[in-house]
């Protein structure tokens, strides 16, 4: 059975997206090129869990109308994808990279919820 192994990250919509990243780094200590990065220590080369800032006019959370999306990782997307799609919850859509595969589904209050199961580093190239 396939199963979430952690927080991914949380993207949320801000007015400009270099100056929040800015701040994050330059108060609180953590950047990195999509926002504060917090690599892992166990995981996958290159893994990391993002507190990423989208621009507000993105819609990348779509159909969602919350201002954020949370990421959740997943040790077998295909697996995931057939348990939920088994229980009738909709796959809004997949997508495949070179660094990971991703499956799109919103929980029962309209939150996008992006899976990603990691291949490899943890960086698109």
């Amino acid at each position: 059975m396939a199963r979430i192994t952690g927080l991914g990250g949380i993207f949320y919509k801000v007015a400009d997206t270099e100056a929040t990243k800015a701040w994050y780094r330059d108060n609180l200590g953590v950047g990195g090129e999509w926002g504060a990065m917090f690599p892992f220590k166990d995981d996958l080369p290159d893994g990391f869990t993002l507190l990423s800032p989208f621009k507000a006019a993105t819609d990348y959370f779509a159909p969602s109308e919350a201002p954020f999306m949370i990421n959740l990782r997943v040790d077998d997307l295909d697996a995931m994808i057939a348990d939920l799609a088994a229980k009738g919850v909709s796959i809004l859509g997949r997508q495949d990279e070179d660094y990971g595969r991703f499956a799109w589904i919103l929980d029962p209050d309209g939150i996008k919820v992006e899976l990603f199961q990691q291949i490899g580093g943890g960086e698109p190239e």
